[in-house]
């Protein structure tokens, strides 16, 4: 059955459907609350109200997580991952119901949507993993007839504020290694797409934790800002604006919280002239247009070693974006097409991508393809900006120096390898940059001195396997340790050190 009801003819919801928080195993409507719409970015069309929560029913969720610490913290750690066993079959067996779910209230394809499941899924198996990731280290004989131990052990009650641009992924950066250590955890979905979440917390509630291990409070900056104040939480995972990130970072400095706190991103791309072109150009399409660019890791600045590189790349480039597909990716004409590219999220970042277009002309940089005023058909009321890209763009500008978040290419020019990782270094993001070579010189050389915190080789901007750390260095991460795999296991757990040593009895 599909998430929300609709008429025969799919164009329209019958009923929206009202969204709830989900606190102590109980669903509950807040009372009292303002509501907010849930648009289909790419049509306008409401597709839930989901209730903007007042800081009463954060302190509801934060109390059923701290009733429940004692016994969760306690149960041994196979009976912990057992639940998360079964969500990773749930995901599975409805990889094309969440991906539509995605696709329909965020805009991205649903290659893309599904996609998103599957490194969701990923992240479930990994912290399936927990009997072995959250073990300790003991060494016998630290001293004479002395023995230490190191316990991995968990904290208490967790939350974590998510970013509308991954509804499912990015929250399972976070959650299951939050309860597979022994914690509890709130969520705070985004307003914008909280759809998703909602299903997916359907699942978590048949699949056997027990009440209060983990809670939703849907709201906007107020629930937010709740979080980072509230005593009753000893840390929080935020994924956002730079600003906001910081913001935060600073903020659980002050009340003594652990923080993960992941900002923006502008990650280049790097061209060498010995570069596989064809292989290049078709991983910067994919990684610079897929999700309609509101991705941290999308490539969004292309660097070309020497002219003739950069003459190459941008007659291909140019070529490549002109053939995207500008469309309602639920469109059955084109909805498994391998280059779809829907809307952005709202009009208000439509608003922002445009005034940045505009900057970009007024810079001086030469807009070698204008996705203003792209036409889809039936996307009267949706929120579409074709693929948009800048040539003869100078470091430093604003259109280089911006996160955009949205389908716009800046292409550079650089003399040598030398001044491309300059380039990469001197900006003030560091999330991921990428190379391509056939030169392993080129490749390590770039590897060391690139600063950024996810470095590809012959690859699009990389996201890692969830059993792999992610994370950004600069602007783009407020926060030692990064999310997901065995390097989060850190941050959900506190070391507890033991010297022990017996004498033999009397």
């Amino acid at each position: 059955m599909p998430p929300f009801p609709r008429t025969d003819d799919g164009e329209a919801p019958m009923a929206v459907r009202k969204l709830r928080n989900y606190a102590n195993g109980q669903w509950t409507e807040p009372a009292g609350c303002d509501w907010l719409d849930v648009e289909n970015p790419s049509n306008g069309e409401i597709v839930a109200r989901v209730p903007l929560s007042r800081p009463g029913d954060l302190n509801t969720a934060v109390a059923a997580a701290q009733a429940a610490f004692p016994g969760w913290s306690t149960t041994p750690v196979d009976k912990r991952v057992a639940p998360l066993f079964s969500l990773a079959a749930m995901i599975r067996d409805n990889r094309e119901t969440l991906a539509r779910l995605i696709t329909e209230e965020n805009g991205k394809s649903l290659p893309d949507a599904r996609a998103e499941i599957d490194r969701t899924l990923e992240n479930v198996e990994t912290a399936c993993g927990m009997p072995v990731l959250q073990q300790g280290d003991k060494l016998v004989g630290a001293a004479p007839g002395i023995d230490g131990e190191v316990m991995r052990l968990p904290i208490g009650v967790f939350a974590m504020i998510a970013p509308f641009n991954f509804p499912a992924m990015v929250p399972f950066w976070f959650i299951p290694y939050a309860l597979a250590t022994g914690n509890t955890f709130v969520l705070k979905p985004s307003e914008l797409v909280p759809c998703t979440m909602q299903t997916l917390t359907e699942f978590m509630d048949r699949c056997g934790f027990p009440k209060g291990v983990f809670n939703v409070v849907n709201g906007d900056r107020a629930v937010a800002e709740a979080i980072v104040g509230h005593p009753g939480i000893a840390g929080v995972s935020v994924v956002g604006r730079s600003a906001t990130a910081k913001a935060i970072a600073e903020a659980c400095v002050r009340t003594n919280k652990r923080f993960q706190a992941m900002g923006g991103a502008k990650n280049h791309l790097v061209v060498m002239p010995d570069a596989r072109m064809d292989e290049a150009v078709r991983n910067m399409i994919t990684s610079g247009y897929g999700c309609a660019g509101q991705r941290c890791m999308a490539s969004s600045a292309i660097v070309c070693v020497g002219d003739a590189t950069y003459r190459d790349v941008t007659d291909r480039f140019v070529r490549a974006s002109r053939e995207v597909i500008v469309a309602n990716p639920l469109d059955p004409e084109v909805a498994d097409r391998p280059m779809v590219m829907g809307p952005v999220i709202s009009a208000k970042a439509k608003e922002f991508i445009l005034s940045m277009i505009d900057a970009g002309v007024k810079e001086g940089a030469k807009l070698a393809l204008d996705g203003r005023g792209v036409h889809v058909r039936g996307g009267e009321k949706g929120h579409f900006i074709g693929p948009t890209v800048f040539t003869e763009v100078r470091p430093g500008t604003a259109v280089h120096q911006t996160e955009i978040f949205g389908p716009v290419q800046v292409i550079l020019k650089a003399a040598t390898l030398e001044t491309a990782i300059r380039i990469v270094n001197d900006h003030p993001y560091g999330n991921g940059a990428s190379i391509y070579t056939q030169n392993g010189y080129h490749a390590r050389k770039f590897k060391l001195e690139a600063q950024a915190g996810m470095i590809g080789v012959n690859v699009g901007i990389p996201a890692p396997v969830a059993y792999l750390p992610f994370g950004g260095m600069k602007s783009s991460q407020f926060s030692h340790i990064k999310a997901q795999g065995r390097a989060i296991v850190n941050f959900f757990t506190q070391d507890k050190i033991v010297t022990e040593r017996y004498w033999p009895e009397a």
